[in-house]
């Protein structure tokens, strides 16, 4: 078992350099790549001082092509980037004159916060709810719930943030909440309770985004997936032999019933990133689905190319944890 998870975590390495030669490929055959991005730098630069129309010459593109390694095969270049990889260099983001490393350090705590908070939340909810459901199958609670969460799945995350701003921050109907941002402008002036109350009061509509972005999904799942343990034969006859229904629910069926669960667990690491991007821009929070959109947008190569390396990290990390997970639910699983 130890064999298999160790394999698994030394081939993260060979694959992060298929999926990051594959980007760094499309990224310079593109039009808008590396050098189109560097000439269009120096002459906003130019333009920014007052200067005029600034005209590229020849030898100035060669010059350019030759710092960033563009004047080699695109394979070469990759390993040039590479090499800046193993050193911890990620290179300067040609956006915001920074080095790149410095910017995902800077922006990576902000989405894990609200990202990981809503992640758990999701799962703590989720789940208990799942169970009831599959519980009082046919029900009116059943109806009513199922009502509710078909209404949170049909509308768009977006515009579900902005319904929240609207009713509880904005002041036009209340104002239990500040329109945006992780922290009020005079948060380093409060106390420590007020520290905790400034975040958390920031923190609840986006964490509350976050959840609603997959409860519809999760619920229906762990509902379905328990629905399904409770119809087989092993409960029917943990049941004829004298065991109670819940207890032949709670231990027996509701564990095996996990294991869809545990599928998606490790691989929802990464939409604390890729969904995180409308949530962001509503709020106004400066975080890393906000920063990938601006890199993707302005086709800053170095930025995009760190946070494509991080977010792969983190989603080959997460199928690891997701066979974990199925362990650790069932330990008759043998991945030999």
């Amino acid at each position: 078992m130890w064999r298999y998870f160790l394999k698994r975590f030394l081939l993260i390495f060979p694959t992060l350099i298929g999926i990051t030669f594959l980007v760094f490929l499309i990224s310079h055959l593109a039009p808008g790549g590396p050098l189109d991005s560097e000439i269009a730098k120096i002459k906003g630069a130019a333009n920014l001082a007052g200067a005029s129309a600034k005209q590229i010459s020849a030898e100035e593109v060669e010059l350019i092509k030759k710092r960033l390694h563009l004047d080699k095969p695109i394979p070469i270049a990759y390993l040039y980037w590479l090499g800046q990889i193993v050193t911890f260099d990620l290179g300067e983001s040609r956006l915001h004159s920074r080095k790149v490393t410095d910017l995902i350090v800077e922006k990576l705590p902000v989405s894990l916060t609200f990202g990981l908070s809503g992640f758990f939340l999701t799962y703590l909810i989720c789940i208990p709810l799942g169970i009831k459901k599959a519980l009082k199958e046919g029900t009116l609670y059943d109806l009513y719930t199922s009502l509710i969460i078909f209404f949170t799945y049909s509308i768009p995350v977006f515009a579900f943030a902005m319904l929240l701003l609207f009713l509880f921050a904005s002041g036009e109907v209340f104002s239990f909440f500040p329109l945006g941002h992780e922290v009020s402008d005079y948060y380093e002036d409060m106390d420590t309770l007020g520290k905790i109350n400034d975040r958390l009061s920031h923190m609840f509509l986006p964490v509350l985004c976050y959840v609603i972005g997959s409860f519809a999904v999760l619920t229906l799942l762990m509902k379905n997936s328990l629905l399904d343990q409770i119809a087989k034969e092993y409960v029917r006859t943990a049941v004829s032999k004298g065991l109670s229904f819940k207890d032949s629910v709670f231990k027996h069926a509701f564990r095996n019933s996990l294991i869809p669960i545990a599928t998606g667990f490790g691989s929802n690491l990464t939409l604390i990133f890729s969904g995180s991007l409308f949530i962001e821009l509503v709020f106004n929070i400066d975080g890393m689905g906000l920063l990938s959109f601006e890199a993707v947008k302005e086709r800053d190569t170095d930025l995009m190319m760190g946070l494509l390396l991080v977010q792969s990290f983190l989603g080959l990390v997460g199928k690891i944890i997701s066979d974990f997970c199925y362990v650790a639910i069932d330990p008759r699983i043998n991945f030999e």
